[in-house]
């Protein structure tokens, strides 16, 4: 039988602050069939398990799972572990989804697929999902996430994989994009750095460079009335919301202190905003076909 109590304590010589509870994580995750075996084949497993986590490996890949929103997410080696303070995208996602009907669901940068498996169950088959990702390393695991749930999944850059018969059309459009500035990654735990795909976390200069590119092409895919939702540090919460603005979109940000989250979702408006001036021309203003022979034209 295991030394639990030796377990909890080489686990917070670690550094692990909730040894207790990681200790009886790590012990649920032996297989069950080597669960039948002798005591010593038992501790080999359990033993190999522990060193993972001791050598900084995430928990959550070294049990094969995380927990978000009631959910169990398979992951492992080479995917960004979901945060439970995402689970308040999904709240916010959930609460503006209207109560019948069918409803259209994307989620860019999908890692594991927590998020629009979330959306999707809480949903029910009414949803349809679309999911994509860069990184191919992630999409073996959202793959498997979002298959009993028969999700359409993409790899490929943002919007560029999509089927083009998604525009206009998408009603839920989340987008965990990483948000940490680049110099402030070698400030993330260790664990995150070392084991998580950088792709995942590096946001650019000042963190928003993907939030930047999402926005940019939001409303094209958006339906009339369709939601974009970010997660955003606080401080950065305004200049995402000028972002969303700028790109044609109703922009309300949302904050749960519990959760130390904040969302930013940026709404298509029903009808196309009045052009502002000088875009769009008086009565008196000459329009573009009026222009001076001059000026070149369809080239």
């Amino acid at each position: 039988m295991a030394d639990v109590a030796g377990l909890v304590a080489r686990l917070r010589a670690a550094g692990c602050v909730f040894a207790e509870d990681e200790a009886e994580l790590l012990l649920a995750a032996v297989p069950e069939d080597v669960a039948g075996r002798d005591a010593a084949g038992r501790d080999g497993v359990l033993d190999a398990l522990v060193a993972r986590r001791v050598a900084g490996e995430p928990l959550e890949h070294v049990v094969g799972h995380a927990v978000f929103h009631g959910l169990r997410i398979a992951v492992g080696p080479g995917v960004f572990v979901p945060r439970r303070r995402s689970e308040f995208l999904v709240a916010r996602a959930l609460a503006g989804v209207r109560a019948e009907g069918a409803v259209t669901l994307l989620d860019l940068c999908c890692g594991s697929g927590a998020l629009g498996l979330a959306l999707r169950t809480a949903l029910g088959p009414r949803a349809t999902l679309h999911a994509a990702d860069v990184d191919p390393g992630a999409l073996r695991w959202a793959r498997r996430n979002l298959a009993p749930v028969g999700a359409h999944v993409h790899e490929g850059d943002l919007y560029a994989p999509l089927p083009a018969a998604l525009r206009g059309r998408v009603d839920v459009l989340t987008a965990n994009v990483p948000y940490v500035p680049s110099e402030e990654v070698r400030l993330l735990p260790a664990e995150a750095r070392a084991h998580e795909p950088l792709v995942a976390l590096d946001g650019g200069t000042d963190g928003l460079d993907l939030v930047r590119r999402v926005a940019e092409e939001a409303a094209t895919w958006l339906a009339p009335g369709g939601r974009l939702l970010v997660e955003s540090g606080e401080r950065q919460a305004p200049e995402v919301a000028g972002i969303f603005t700028a790109a044609g979109l109703h922009a309300e940000i949302a904050h749960e202190e519990e959760g130390w989250a904040t969302v930013v979702t940026g709404t298509r408006p029903h009808t196309p905003p009045a052009c502002p001036p000088p875009a769009c021309p008086s009565p008196s203003s000459p329009s573009p076909s009026d222009a001076s022979p001059s000026s070149p034209s369809g080239v």
